[in-house]
């Protein structure tokens, strides 16, 4: 090898070594690792292009600087691009850190597929246009939970779990951060001290944070998958799911069927072309507004709490739309219309 490919494998092998150790490490202890003098190392430090910083003679990458090295294919590049068009269409607040990352991605396709990029470049746009939220305090927490979360240090929250009730302060250590489409919600899940309990945080919600230098780990058991693997949306439970069951009207019953709802469910189709559809939820109360959406094309058969709700709802909904003499308000369009 030449001297310079020497010192290109080198500088990798610093990057390499800094990023396995966000602690830092001291330059003596990059050169023994590496086998060379610290003068060396000195030198390669000053032409590394990774982001390195050093504090009280330990020297370390900054990870909210460092880019990432990532190689896509074109179906590759296309999926992330859906991920985050669901993203830019479903969330309602500014994030120019998704922005960035779409554009970067539609500029990285501009020479091999240029309308993709154009497509891709204009979702970027709608992360940070003028139709989203601004909202700074929302963006500055996501950032410290997220370097809390890469660091694996404790985070100090304050929190407001209803809008009138009161701030409560916790000593946090962030598990997993989860987006919920449906409530255009961002969540993050974790253990709370000294209770050692798993609590579910909506960031919006979370009026201050501050990081700690204290580390946790994550427990080897801990698996997002499994713990939100009977949740409609974001609600787990540690009880036994309850089993919903749904009657669909032939009129969307081909609607039904195009997508599953829930990794659980089980649809038969009946024999007037109505589809029975069964679910094990963690808590179907999460379910009320997406059943709300199908109106009277679908019947609530059990459990009994979660027809009662919806049988509260649609008095709730005839007192709403009806006149006083008791007669149907509809409006002018709509007005004998309706058979």
């Amino acid at each position: 090898m030449t001297r310079a490919e020497i010192k290109s494998t080198r500088l990798l092998q610093i990057e390499a070594l800094l990023l396995d150790h966000p602690e830092g490490l001291t330059q003596a202890q990059i050169a023994s690792r590496l086998g060379v003098h610290r003068s060396t190392i000195l030198r390669n430090l000053a032409d590394i292009q990774a982001p390195v910083s050093e504090a009280h003679g330990r020297y370390f990458i900054d990870r909210e600087a460092y880019l990432v090295n990532l190689r896509l294919t074109l179906h590759e590049a296309l999926s992330v691009h859906l991920a985050g068009r669901l993203m830019a269409t479903r969330m309602d607040r500014a994030n120019p850190h998704a922005a960035a990352a779409l554009r970067k991605l539609g500029l990285a396709l501009e020479a091999l597929a240029p309308q993709i990029s154009r497509f891709i470049r204009g979702s970027a746009d709608l992360f940070d246009n003028d139709t989203k939220r601004q909202d700074p305090h929302y963006l500055q927490v996501l950032e410290q939970l997220t370097l809390a979360w890469a660091r694996q240090h404790k985070a100090r929250l304050w929190y407001r779990s209803v809008e009138t009730g009161p701030v409560k302060e916790y000593v946090f250590c962030p598990y997993f951060i989860e987006v919920n489409a449906v409530g255009q919600s961002t969540y993050v899940i974790g253990d709370i001290e000294p209770a050692n309990q798993i609590r579910t945080f909506k960031i919006e919600r979370i009026e201050r944070i501050e990081l700690l230098g204290e580390a946790y780990s994550i427990p080897g058991r801990f698996d997002p998958d499994e713990l939100f693997s009977q949740a409609w949306g974001i609600w787990y439970t540690d009880q036994e799911p309850v089993e919903v069951v749904l009657q669909f009207s032939p009129r969307v019953a081909r609607r039904v069927r195009e997508t599953r709802w829930h990794r659980s469910e089980q649809v038969v189709e009946q024999d007037d072309g109505s589809l029975l559809w069964r679910a094990q939820i963690a808590e179907p109360q999460e379910m009320m507004p997406w059943i709300r959406g199908w109106g009277a094309d679908v019947e609530v058969i059990g459990p009994d709490r979660l027809r009662e709700g919806m049988i509260k709802e649609v008095e709730s909904l005839t007192v709403i739309y009806r006149t006083d003499d008791g007669h149907q308000a509809l409006p002018d369009a709509l007005d004998g219309a309706i058979t």
